[in-house]
C-alpha cells in the first residue's frame, strides 16, 4: 500500500485509532499487534463495526475488496502516513519536550492560543513514536495552530519525532534528571532533549527559550530567530506573584493568580504567555486564559478534602521534579505531611538519588514523611511501605492530621489511591 494512494482515504476519515474498542462510523483502524495477541483479527469486525478502512501487517488478512490493506509494519505506515500529513499542513506546529512540565506546558500553551485560534494539540500523554503520529493525524482542516508534545526516554527519540512532526517552533521546559538510565546520565539528557534545538537549528526554524535558564541560554547563544520569555533581558518580561500556595503572574498591563501551585510552574506560565503574546493573543485574553486553567491531571493538582490541603502530583516523578515539589510544599502554611513514591528508571543512580530526596524531605522540617516503594524503603528507617495497599492498611489506624498533605511519586506507585483514604 502506498502512503500517497492511502492518503485521499486519510482524508475521509473521522479520525484514526489503534484501539478497537472506540472504532466509530468511517474511521481509520491501524491494527497493531503485540507478543500476545494480534489486531489483525479484529479487522472484518472493525469493517462491520463500520471502519472506512483498516490498516493490518499479517498478508493473510488483506481484503482490499472490504478496505482491509496489508503494509509490513502498521506501526511504520502509521508515522509515514503522519509525515506525509505534516507536509501538507499549512499552519504554526509548536514542538515541545523537556525533563519536567511538558504536559502542564502544553495545556496552558493550548489554553492561550485557543482564545485566539483553533488549536490542535496533543491529548493525555500521546507523546512517543505510537502518540505524535496520531496527534498529528488529528489536525484537520479547521485548525490554524498545533502543540505537539515530544516525550523521550533514550537519545535519538526526539530526534525521530522530530522528522514526523517538523516544528516551526521549538521549547524545551528545562534539563533534568528523569529517564536517566535510558539517556545514560545527566548529560545523556540534555543532548536527548537538545535534539529539538539541533532540528531547529538545522531547518531555520524558531527557539523558544527561557533567558533564566542557562542551559538553554547557552544552547541558544547566536542562533536565530529566537522567542526570549523571563523576568528580565527577553523579548517578553514578567513577574512571579503568588497568593497562599497558588502561583500567578504579572503581564504589562494585567495580573493573575492561577489554580497552580510551585514556582516551577511560574516558568510554565510564562512560556504560555510568550508564545500568545508572540502569536497577537491579546494581553487580557491570555491572563483570562492563564486564570480559567484548572490541572486535572495528577499533575500540581490542589484540591481540599476533609479539612486537608491535597496537592496531588502522582503522573510521574524524578529527583528534579521531586527536589521542587518538596521545597515548594514546605511553603504552605500550616502542618505538612509528604507521602513520597518510588522514582523509577533511575538506574544505577536510584540508590543515591532516594537517598538524597529523603535527606531533603527531613531537613525541610515536615511533621510526617511517608514513603512507598522498595527504593524509599531500602534507605527509610520511618514510615516505609511497600506499597499502597500495606499504606492504607497502616493509614486506618495511623490516621494523617495534618493541614496540608503533598502525595509525589512515578506513575507506576500510583499513590492517586491514597486520596480516598485521607
Amino acid at each position: 500500500m502506498n502512503v500517497a494512494d492511502f492518503y485521499a482515504l486519510f482524508l475521509r476519515c473521522g479520525k484514526v485509532t489503534i484501539d478497537s474498542r472506540t472504532i466509530e462510523k468511517g474511521d481509520l483502524f491501524f491494527a497493531f499487534s503485540g507478543d500476545n495477541f494480534n489486531a489483525a483479527t479484529l479487522a472484518e469486525a472493525a469493517m462491520d463495526q463500520g471502519a472506512l478502512a483498516v490498516v493490518v501487517e499479517q498478508e493473510a488478512f488483506e481484503n482490499r475488496e472490504r478496505n482491509i490493506f496489508y503494509v509490513p509494519s502498521t506501526l511504520a505506515f502509521l508515522q509515514e502516513l503522519a509525515r506525509y500529513h505534516r507536509e501538507r499542513i499549512g499552519i504554526p506546529v509548536i514542538g515541545l519536550t523537556g525533563s519536567n512540565g511538558k504536559t502542564t506546558t502544553k495545556e496552558l500553551i493550548s489554553a492561550v492560543l485557543s482564545k485566539k485560534y483553533n488549536v490542535q494539540y496533543t491529548k493525555g500523554n500521546l507523546n512517543n513514536h505510537i502518540g505524535v503520529p496520531l496527534t498529528l493525524l488529528s489536525i484537520r482542516s479547521e485548525h490554524t495552530m498545533a502543540v505537539v508534545e515530544m516525550g523521550a526516554n533514550h537519545q535519538g527519540e526526539i530526534a525521530f519525532l522530530c522528522e514526523i512532526a517538523r516544528p516551526d517552533y521549538g521549547y524545551i521546559t528545562n534539563f533534568g534528571k528523569a529517564h536517566l538510565e535510558g539517556f545514560g546520565g545527566f548529560e545523556g539528557v540534555i543532548k536527548g532533549k537538545s535534539e529539538l534545538y539541533d532540528y531547529l537549528k538545522a531547518n531555520g526554524k524558531t527557539i523558544v527559550y527561557n533567558t533564566s535558564d542557562a542551559l538553554q541560554v547557552g544552547k541558544v547563544e547566536g542562533y536565530a530567530p529566537t522567542v526570549s520569555f523571563g523576568v528580565r533581558d527577553s523579548d517578553y518580561c514578567f513577574e512571579r506573584l503568588s497568593k497562599d500556595q497558588f502561583v500567578g503572574i504579572r503581564l504589562s498591563e494585567h495580573s493573575v493568580v492561577t489554580n497552580l501551585t510551585g514556582e516551577y510552574n511560574f516558568t510554565n506560565l510564562c512560556a504560555a504567555a510568550a508564545l500568545g503574546l508572540h502569536f497577537g493573543v491579546e494581553e487580557e485574553a491570555v491572563a483570562s486564559a492563564l486564570a480559567e486553567y484548572m490541572p486535572t491531571n495528577m499533575r500540581s493538582q490542589v484540591m481540599e478534602k476533609n479539612g486537608k490541603i491535597l496537592v496531588l502530583d502522582t503522573y510521574n516523578a524524578n529527583p528534579s521534579s521531586m527536589t521542587v515539589s518538596l521545597e515548594n510544599f514546605s511553603e504552605f502554611n500550616g502542618s505538612k505531611t509528604v507521602i513520597m513514591g518510588d522514582m523509577l528508571e533511575l538506574g544505577e543512580a536510584s540508590g543515591e538519588e532516594h537517598r538524597s530526596l529523603l535527606a531533603l524531605a527531613e531537613s525541610l522540617g515536615f511533621e510526617r514523611i511517608i514513603t512507598v516503594g522498595k527504593h524509599f524503603q531500602a534507605v527509610h528507617s520511618g514510615e516505609a511501605f511497600t506499597g499502597t495497599d500495606e499504606l492504607k492498611a497502616h493509614l486506618s489506624e495511623h490516621p494523617i492530621t495534618t493541614d496540608n498533605v503533598l502525595l509525589k511519586g512515578s506513575r507506576g506507585v500510583a499513590l492517586e489511591r491514597m486520596v480516598e483514604v485521607i
